[in-house]
């Protein structure tokens, strides 16, 4: 579609007032901290005097950004805008984003290629839809069995994954950010109940990613559709189960109209991060306030993210259960022991194809060893007897 489709993110609803006052007695106190003796600057490697944190360390750019998402698709969707608007706001809307959805430029699976390219500056999606590049991009995003919220935001952060991560993506020009993440994603729904393993052969669920792989391997057919196929073909037949996200998205999408067994945990996703990806050759041009802003807004969109869904997930799930009469069904351990074998197997698989990719998976699984460790003393041991003995 041409470009007057597309969304240009504003710095706010309506005009920023700059006190001028209280700015500038920011910035004498600013410099009086730095004459005072704060290291900031010292720690960072960068001279203010070289106008590294300087106004004019910022150049008035329109960027694209194009995303895997329809327009207004709540949560995912909301998560591109947030990192549009962070950027276009915290520059003084010098940086102004202007937002593409899925098939306003590109199509929703060829932003990769436009941002690579450089014919789109950033994309905003998962990267595990990028398995056809490296079989390793999905321990960015979910694999089944593997990190929850925290501890890929631990690893990513702290743990060597970013640093792997910039390596993955660099050899396609792309500097990579999280910038989003659902929490964890419910198992899936099923118009019959599964209450064992021979339940679940033969039956054709939609799972895309390593989870259809291990899927298919426990004895279903797994089955890719994009989002807007699904409802139909669930309706229609075609697929006897499909998973999506969780409760607040699973809700819109009206599933429980066709599925009535709603089932838990989500093996294949138990904390979906997304990405932001931006053209390498872009990113190495800006300055180092530039490069804070993109970095920034995307810590702050990912935040946002999980809030959003922690929220809506609780007020979605009460309402298909007590509404709309789901029922919720915990998959069989028998079922869950089979994914999990099957799991282990094709991520050894996926270790065994370079250098890099088995470097990513015993850092990601050096972290997954150590943060069970910790959430089985901490969150694990809390929830459980938060549930057993204590409400409001």
């Amino acid at each position: 579609m041409p470009e007057d489709n597309a969304t240009t993110v504003e710095a706010g609803s309506r005009p920023a007032k700059v006190n001028r006052r209280k700015f500038m007695t920011a910035g004498a106190l600013g410099t009086a901290a730095l004459a005072a003796g704060c290291d900031c600057a010292e720690r960072c490697n960068v001279s203010p005097a070289a106008g590294g944190f300087a106004n004019d360390g910022i150049v008035e750019r329109e960027l694209k950004m194009v995303t895997t998402w329809p327009r207004d698709f709540p949560g995912l969707g909301d998560g591109a805008e947030h990192v549009a608007r962070h950027i276009t706001e915290m520059s003084g809307g010098k940086m102004r984003v202007r937002l593409y959805a899925a098939g306003e430029l590109v199509g929703a699976f060829d932003v990769f290629d436009a941002v690579s390219g450089g014919s789109a500056d950033l994309y905003h999606g998962a990267d595990y839809y990028w398995t056809s590049r490296s079989r390793a991009y999905p321990f960015f995003t979910a694999v089944p069995f593997g990190m929850t919220i925290s501890e890929i935001m631990g690893w990513t952060e702290y743990g060597g994954g970013q640093e792997l991560w910039d390596e993955l993506a660099g050899q396609f020009n792309i500097k990579p950010f999280a910038a989003g993440n659902t929490g964890h994603q419910m198992g899936g729904w099923f118009r019959r109940e599964i209450n064992s393993l021979e339940d679940l052969r033969g039956l054709k669920v939609r799972m895309p990613g390593i989870g259809g792989e291990v899927m298919r391997r426990t004895g279903a057919a797994s089955v890719t559709l994009p989002g807007n196929e699904l409802y139909q073909a669930l309706q229609s037949g075609t697929i006897d189960a499909t998973e999506w996200v969780g409760p607040w998205n699973d809700l819109a999408f009206g599933f429980y109209r066709e599925a009535k067994f709603y089932y838990w945990p989500g093996f294949h996703e138990p904390g979906a991060q997304l990405s932001v990806g931006m053209n390498l050759d872009l990113w190495n041009d800006l300055s180092l306030q530039e490069k804070s802003i993109v970095t920034n807004a995307c810590r702050a969109a990912n935040n946002q993210m999980i809030a959003q869904y922690a929220h809506n997930n609780a007020i979605g799930l009460r309402s298909l259960v007590e509404d709309h009469g789901v029922q919720l069904r915990e998959m069989p351990r028998d079922v869950m022991a089979a994914l999990a074998e099957n799991t282990k197997a094709v991520l050894e698989e996926i270790a065994a194809e370079d250098d890099l990719s088995r470097r990513i998976y015993e850092s990601y699984r050096d972290a997954l060893n150590a943060g069970s460790r910790w959430s089985a003393i901490s969150d694990e041991a809390y929830l459980a007897v938060r549930r057993n003995l204590f409400s409001l």
